[in-house]
């Protein structure tokens, strides 16, 4: 039986971004990848100063469904928009807009994904810690709705007509990008005498507190990481300072990304595949 591996991100370009080259090495090792995408990115910012132009604002939300489409290819895996709406970055103070993904009640915004993961039948679902990775609403709600979901689906009590139960054997939290990366990196660029873009960065991290539990050796599949990302082109600026480091530095000191194994408890780390465990 071929292993099915889902990773519920909740905008297009989340999957590139993070831990897309687990994705393209699972994938290319026959495993049924999927990412599912909650929202549509509509009200998402333009980030990339070339695309910044009146009739890419007209045509975001199509924009955006045509870049996730060119990334998922290149990752060799599929995709599926849960039809949700993207919540915004409301200021502080300011309401959620009405009806978006994250003001949703909480059974409402989980129902797609319950309904996707029954007919998918993962083995293993990724998503986000409960802070969301960053405090956007939209994911920290995709925290809340895969939580929900990965149990819920279980239960034939719940969430009736959704399709029949099926219980995926673990949940992952994402935990690439860690201040330890950061810093690793840029310990390794000075040390090979090469300037480093890593120390603004540094100087704003706070300390990792999601424990490493997996590592999965993907090096062989960073430059498809890094054409994914591209292939979000109204989202990610090519002069971003994540592209101005060493590929090859980067594959000598940190060849892995990694993930916290949030159920079952771990009984033995590190982890070195996603699926350890796993019953097909």
């Amino acid at each position: 039986m071929t292993l099915r591996l889902l990773s519920v991100h909740a905008h297009p370009d989340d999957e590139s971004s993070k831990g897309a080259a687990t994705l393209a090495r699972y994938a290319a090792e026959g495993v049924d990848v999927l990412v599912a995408t909650c929202t549509g990115g509509e009200r998402g910012d333009i980030l990339n100063p070339a695309m910044d132009k009146p009739e890419t604002w007209a045509n975001l939300p199509t924009i955006r469904r045509r870049e996730m489409a060119a990334a998922a290819e290149i990752l060799g895996v599929r995709q599926r928009f849960l039809g949700l709406v993207d919540s915004g970055l409301p200021g502080p103070g300011e309401p959620l807009p009405e009806g978006c993904f994250a003001a949703l009640p909480l059974p409402e915004a989980a129902a797609p994904l319950v309904s996707l993961i029954r007919e998918f039948g993962p083995h293993v679902v990724i998503t986000y810690d409960e802070t969301g990775g960053y405090p956007h609403p939209d994911h920290i709600r995709t925290h809340e709705v895969t939580v929900e979901a990965f149990t819920a689906a279980a239960d034939p009590t719940r969430y009736p007509g959704t399709g029949e139960p099926w219980r995926a054997q673990k949940l992952y939290y994402q935990a690439t990008l860690s201040r330890a990366w950061f810093q690793a990196l840029h310990e390794a660029t000075l040390a090979a005498g090469l300037d480093s873009a890593m120390a603004e960065v540094l100087d704003e991290l706070p300390p990792d507190k999601l424990p490493i539990t997996t590592k999965i050796r993907c090096e062989a599949y960073f430059a498809t990481r890094d054409r994914a990302l591209l292939a979000h082109a109204t989202q990610v600026d090519p002069a971003h300072p994540f592209f101005a480091h060493s590929r090859e530095i980067e594959r000598q000191v940190w060849p892995h990304e990694d993930y916290h194994l949030a159920h079952p408890t771990p009984t033995a780390t590190p982890e070195h595949d996603l699926f350890t465990g796993v019953t097909p």
